[in-house]
């Protein structure tokens, strides 16, 4: 039975669960976007959000806190420059998962698109241009 059991232990024993998330969480900070599968995806949402937040005071504890969880200087950089930037006015929602029709080949795992939600670009763009289509739509 799994009564109280909150966490995903995703088939993994502690110590290796933490290294994963954390190299997925570096991944996603420096990639923008990273294609894993579902319930590593819903796990690393859960794991990277409240780093995120932390971010958002650039301060030598936040940054030591961060660094704790990540262990990658080049990471914790790009969070505290660019991404706390654009996520400041953001109180929630850091991240997307985006499910993918496609299943991995190996095991037939369902696969996600897990984002940073101000960096989709190429996704904003198609968007705008959706919402356009369908005003004309409406109007004529």
């Amino acid at each position: 039975m799994r009564h109280g059991n909150k966490i995903n232990h995703l088939g993994r024993k502690y110590a290796h669960r933490k290294a994963m998330l954390s190299n997925m969480g570096v991944s996603l900070l420096i990639h923008k976007r990273i294609v894993t599968t579902v319930a590593k995806a819903k796990e690393l949402r859960m794991y990277i959000e409240p780093i995120i937040n932390r971010s958002k005071v650039d301060n030598t504890h936040n940054r030591r806190q961060v660094f704790a969880l990540l262990q990658d200087k080049e990471a914790v950089n790009e969070l505290f420059t660019n991404i706390a930037g654009k996520i400041a006015t953001r109180n929630g929602g850091y991240t997307r998962i985006l499910k993918i029709a496609e299943t991995r080949v190996g095991d037939n795992a369902e696969t996600a698109y897990i984002e940073l939600v101000d960096y989709n670009e190429n996704m904003l763009k198609t968007a705008k241009s959706e919402t356009k289509k369908r005003s004309r739509r409406g109007s004529g």
